[in-house]
């Protein structure tokens, strides 16, 4: 045991190989691997997920009682893979520790930054008149015979790819903050509970850091657009279900940080750590308040 590291009395069981630490190591195994699939994640969830809205029905839901009344709960698809970024993150800052879960944070913004202008790029370009896909030849056929093909698909294209500048603002903005708070809370509640029950911090993170993230996104995006009570409807959904889809996944969760602690011989406390999300630095200044 380090005696000139404050986290080595959160150490349990000397004979793990696994060391608890302030000190995070120079390098890790997988890091880079953890990052891949964070960012791949953050990605596709926006592309693909948060384009299409679907429904649950429950068929034993009370009639007339919110948040649907007559008993379909209706969502965004996004919503059943979107949170997996947040268990990511949680793995993140709980195994690689905070400095370096907000590299990943910053790599994942400067990422859907990227992602929002290319698809800016992309669906303003012209569409070639024969320009041919699946939507053109069901849609010229059955509706209307006349109908330029590439008209169709540009069409079709900017139905799933288009979005308004406030839906790809409230998106970019919520997910920096409510991922930097969810490291946040996580590292801290890691100190505070000595690094006993996970998860509690899993889920406690996951209330809060989505809880900014949906007060963030949907008044940016929808606010006048929607009718108020279905602005709050909506958000307040939304995070329940991504909570309680995070806490479905902390099995998952324990499996995964389970493997990646012995993997990588640490277990990373954020006890001297510098939580500006600008800073590039790892530690605090001497003096510096927490």
């Amino acid at each position: 045991m380090d005696n000139t590291d404050p986290a080595a009395i959160f150490d349990r069981d000397p004979a793990d190989g696994i060391a608890a630490t302030s000190k995070a190591p120079v390098t890790f195994r997988h890091y880079d691997l953890v990052m891949a699939a964070f960012v791949a994640i953050l990605l596709l969830s926006n592309i693909i997920g948060a384009a299409k809205l679907t429904f649950l029905e429950v068929g034993w839901w009370p009639d007339g009682w919110w948040p649907a009344a007559d008993g379909v709960f209706i969502y965004g698809a996004g919503i059943l893979f979107f949170p997996l970024g947040y268990v990511i993150g949680d793995i993140l800052t709980e195994i690689y520790g905070f400095a370096r879960a907000r590299r990943v944070i910053w790599t994942g913004f400067a990422a859907m930054i990227f992602l929002a202008f290319m698809s800016f790029v992309v669906v303003s370009l012209p569409a070639f008149d024969q320009w041919t896909c699946a939507a053109s030849g069901t849609l010229s056929m059955n509706d209307n015979p006349a109908s330029v093909p590439g008209s169709i698909c540009q069409q079709t294209y900017e139905s799933v790819f288009g979005s308004t500048w406030r839906i790809v603002a409230a998106s970019i903005l919520a997910f920096w903050a409510g991922e930097f708070v969810n490291s946040y809370v996580m590292a801290k509640m890691k100190v505070w509970t000595k690094g006993k029950a996970l998860w509690t911090r899993t889920i406690g993170s996951t209330v809060v850091g989505q809880g900014v993230d949906s007060l963030i996104f949907y008044p940016i995006a929808f606010w006048g657009i929607w009718t108020t009570e279905a602005v709050v409807t909506v958000m307040i959904t939304n995070w329940l279900l991504k909570v309680l889809w995070e806490a479905a996944l902390t099995p998952l969760t324990y499996a995964v940080v389970g493997r990646l602690k012995k993997a990588e011989g640490v277990d990373l406390f954020d006890m001297d750590t510098d939580f500006s999300p600008f800073s590039s630095k790892e530690h605090r200044k001497p003096g510096a308040a927490a």
